[in-house]
């Protein structure tokens, strides 16, 4: 979708998806068209970031806000920044973030960041003993 943007294509040229956000990598969306069509009609903007980023924006979003997104939170959260930086997003008016995937759904890529705080067994001694419940 950002190449497409970026060169002034009506359509999205089919790539080979790579980096840790899978459900956004889709090499040949299918409302591709439709998604320029509307991105340019509304003046709006589109942004690609890195793999580091990504997990940047999964961490900002959990430390400021308390809400663990997947890996496409990260992707929201890092464009986001990135939007506001390059002064194409007004940080004095309102913005809606919708963040709708939960990030127990990717754990892989942020294995290497962050690692568990409890290692809890099955049994409700263990969850006492991590001070889960009572």
């Amino acid at each position: 979708m950002a190449t497409a943007f970026d060169n002034g294509w009506d359509v999205v040229k089919p790539v080979k998806p790579t980096g840790i956000a899978k459900s956004l990598n889709i090499g040949n969306p299918a409302d591709g068209p439709y998604a320029l069509d509307a991105i340019r009609r509304t003046g709006g903007s589109v942004g690609r970031v890195g793999d580091d980023e990504i997990v940047a924006g999964i961490r900002d979003l959990a430390r400021t806000t308390g809400v663990f997104a997947e890996t496409a939170g990260g992707v929201t959260t890092a464009v986001l920044r990135q939007l506001v930086e390059k002064g194409l997003l007004d940080p004095a008016q309102e913005t809606v973030v919708l963040n709708t995937g939960e990030g127990l759904k990717t754990l892989d890529p942020l294995a290497p960041v962050v690692g568990p705080t409890h290692h809890v067994q099955p049994s409700l001694r263990s969850l006492r003993e991590a001070g889960l419940i009572a």
